[in-house]
């Protein structure tokens, strides 16, 4: 079966013309045909409202015509939004080559000279209408395709937000922490700037989980990931659930002292919130541990190989006594 045409709304005629003999001449004409909607306007100052109102897909219109004459009715029309793109097929008594170019100029479509033979008028009326509903149809389609594009592009960059993050804290997930990771090495290597990272995890969380449950342990992360979150202060930070009850902070251009300072700022923060937990063998509340790790300008190191030395320095904050921070350095560990 073939695919049915693209229906099109039957033309709908405006007339503005301040002689009834010129309006019961074109009416005559045009009520051959049924299908064509026919609509006289004889007062000027009520054209413009008059095609706001009826919306036509051809305008005819006379040229001489008491307080205003055709051409400038032709420059409101087109000046006009609702009737800006609606042909305008200008109707004169005399066939004037000057009057005919002028009125082009000024924005008309068609010219003919009135009472026009009802063959040529009709043939006229339909394709000047057809075209326009066509290009109607055109614009709204391009419209629909333009707001289905935003729309699909407001759904993609919302995939891809869902995409790399976190479900339970809305942190970066692993995902986006390694590219981003990886990313920032390049960068640093590249730039000869420094890179800290630091690598965090609640101390005793097991127990925690133990003695509350674990929907008491998703909200206690969900406190420290809002903790790790308020430690960004740049658009290039990232903080990110690495995995369970580990975090990260990826702190690009920040020396070893800057990641101090922040390490310090998040262990201190955590400590503020005072979460009761009754298995930590540390304090009464949830802590962390943390290990800060640098790449210095010249020095540099692949993602892994600061990961590594990152959890180093988480494993040295544990070991030496929890609810602390500890650097990284190449020959042994510095406790904090």
């Amino acid at each position: 079966m073939g695919k049915a045409a693209p229906s099109v709304r039957p033309p709908v005629v405006l007339l503005v013309d301040d002689q009834a003999i010129v309006v019961e001449a074109i009416r005559r004409i045009l009520a051959s045909q049924p299908e064509i909607q026919f609509h006289a306007c004889t007062d000027v100052a009520l054209a413009i409202p008059t095609a706001r109102q009826l919306k036509p897909t051809v305008i005819l219109q006379d040229l001489v015509m008491p307080g205003v004459d055709g051409f400038t009715l032709v420059r409101f029309f087109r000046a006009d939004p609702d009737t800006a793109g609606v042909p305008i097929i200008v109707l004169s008594s005399k066939e004037d080559p000057r009057d005919k170019s002028r009125a082009f100029e000024t924005g008309a479509s068609d010219y003919l000279v009135k009472i026009p033979d009802s063959i040529e008028l009709i043939a006229r009326i339909r394709a000047h209408s057809k075209s326009y509903l066509l290009q109607v149809e055109r614009d709204e389609a391009y419209r629909a395709l333009e707001a289905l594009k935003l729309e699909l592009q407001a759904s993609n960059l919302e995939l891809a937000r869902i995409s790399n993050q976190d479900a339970l804290t809305g942190l970066a997930n692993r995902r986006r922490f390694d590219e981003t990771l990886d990313t920032e090495c390049r960068r640093a290597a590249r730039d000869q700037m420094p890179l800290s990272l630091v690598m965090t995890d609640v101390d005793f969380f097991k127990k925690y989980n133990d003695a509350y449950g674990h929907p008491a342990g998703d909200g206690c992360l969900r406190h420290v990931a809002r903790a790790l979150a308020s430690v960004i202060r740049r658009p290039a930070d990232l903080a990110a659930r690495y995995g369970g009850e580990e975090f990260a902070l990826i702190l690009p251009s920040t020396t070893q002292e800057g990641a101090s300072h922040v390490a310090e700022t998040l262990r201190a923060g955590v400590e503020a919130l005072a979460i009761p937990h009754a298995g930590s063998n540390v304090a009464a509340h949830v802590t962390l541990s943390l290990g800060i790790a640098t790449i210095e300008p010249g020095h540099p190191l692949a993602p892994a190989a600061l990961i590594e030395h990152a959890d180093a320095a988480l494993y040295a904050a544990k070991h030496g006594g929890r609810n602390r921070w500890a650097i990284y350095s190449p020959p042994r560990d510095q406790h904090q």
